[in-house]
């Protein structure tokens, strides 16, 4: 049987995994058998820089703390697993699709996106969206292009009052 302070010191871990999971709108586990440790560092710079946290922990104590939670994803916990927690949806799931791409040997197994659960299919679908720049900047094109219709029709208005006003 495991000691008393063994036992608080997994309590204290499960608390910790709550917690970053009541601040995360993205959590995904992660198979990184196969890595290097210098690609998992990689990664992890990655997205430390955009405020995304990738941590190793025992599957057991991550199952109790996502039972607390509600949240069913034993089926999914085999082998050693990272897990991803991030304030962000998109741009960590985007970091890592791109990085699986690069390293095959990194697997997203399954997320838990905005308090549902997300297969590979709905993750995928998430990575190919466009960054907030990218929507910002498509945005502007539209808008633009209304200007520009606006512009062109005033100025063939603007000619033909000006045929007009001659004859």
């Amino acid at each position: 049987m495991a000691s008393a302070k063994i036992l608080e010191q997994k309590k204290e871990v499960v608390k910790e995994i709550v917690n970053k999971l009541d601040e995360s709108k993205t959590f995904l586990l992660l198979n990184y058998q196969g890595l290097t440790v210098s690609e998992i560092a990689t990664l992890r710079k990655d997205l430390r820089e955009i405020g995304s946290d990738v941590k190793v922990y025992k599957n057991t104590l991550v199952n109790l703390a996502l039972k607390e939670k509600n949240i069913e994803l034993y089926d999914y916990m085999e082998g050693p697993n990272a897990y991803l927690f991030s304030k962000d949806i998109i741009e960590p799931i985007k970091i890592v699709s791109k990085f699986a791409k690069e390293h095959p040997a990194l697997e997203i197994r399954v997320g838990f996106i905005d308090d549902k659960i997300a297969d590979t299919k709905v993750i995928s679908e998430y990575a190919t969206i466009p960054s907030m720049e990218g929507l910002l900047t498509m945005f502007a094109g539209g808008l633009i292009e209304h200007v520009r219709n606006m512009s062109i029709a005033l100025n063939l208005y603007a000619e033909k009052l000006e045929e007009g006003g001659e004859k």
